[in-house]
């Protein structure tokens, strides 16, 4: 037979190639049938296991207790945000400190558990572990992408999420869509000059700078939703950009 992955042509239990196990495996949660290249159950969402005891999230370099914890938050999003129609959604939590323990993302309203999600992008991102905010950027954009309606805070965390991810394209469309109605908006300058850094384009990044500051006064006064809550982020970036 052909190793599934590489081509070469195999006999046994692995490829001598690669090392890819060969022939039909099953789900150890619910024991649908897998390709052997499966890294999650096509049935239950569950890490699949290799041969050698160890998850498909693990030998992509992220371990296999994140990778089944994260399939396990995005069930329960996905549980929260389809209830019935009709149904009186879930409580909202009350505001908590960001927390790398973990999170109940069943007693957060839809919109609560896409944001806690955004809080998990932005510490892993500032802690330097790329692969961990990659995998919650992933989750967090899903959870964003399930809201019935994308306010102007919520496509400023997108908007981060997307610079997080390394998609600084798709973090100045969403800082585009906030222009479109406010072009003062201090969370589409913001993103506009961090998409134009990380794009490389030094020329746009300055001049989004500068409409940052000059603009910073009048929009702190107009108190637009989600400046509040991320008060102490913008002042922080004017002294930055100040400097």
């Amino acid at each position: 037979m052909k190793c599934p992955k590489c081509g070469t042509n195999a006999s046994g239990k692995f490829c001598s190639n690669c090392g890819t196990a060969l022939g039909a495996a099953a789900c150890a949660k619910c024991g649908a049938p897998l390709n052997a290249t499966a890294k999650f159950c096509h049935a239950c969402g569950a890490p699949a296991m290799a041969r050698g005891g160890s998850a498909a999230g693990a030998q992509a370099g992220i371990p296999w207790f994140l990778v089944g914890g994260a399939v396990l938050i995005l069930i329960v999003i996905l549980g929260v945000i389809r209830l019935r129609p009709g149904a009186p959604p879930p409580a909202a939590a009350p505001p908590a400190a960001p927390s790398n323990g973990p999170v109940d993302l069943s007693q957060m309203t839809p919109r609560d558990a896409a944001d806690r999600l955004f809080n998990r992008v932005m510490q892993a991102n500032e802690a330097g572990v790329r692969d961990t905010a990659v995998l919650f950027a992933t989750m967090a954009l899903q959870a964003y992408g399930m809201l019935d309606t994308l306010d102007d805070d919520a496509r400023f965390h997108i908007g981060l999420i997307q610079l997080a991810a390394g998609n600084p394209a798709a973090a100045a469309a969403q800082a585009d869509t906030i222009a479109a109605a406010t072009p003062t908006h201090l969370f589409a300058t913001m993103l506009h000059a961090d998409a134009a850094r990380a794009s490389g384009d030094s020329v746009a990044a300055r001049r989004a700078e500068q409409a940052y500051l000059q603009n910073f006064d009048a929009e702190m006064a107009a108190a637009r939703p989600g400046y509040e809550h991320h008060g102490s982020w913008l002042t922080t970036y004017r002294s930055n950009i100040q400097r």
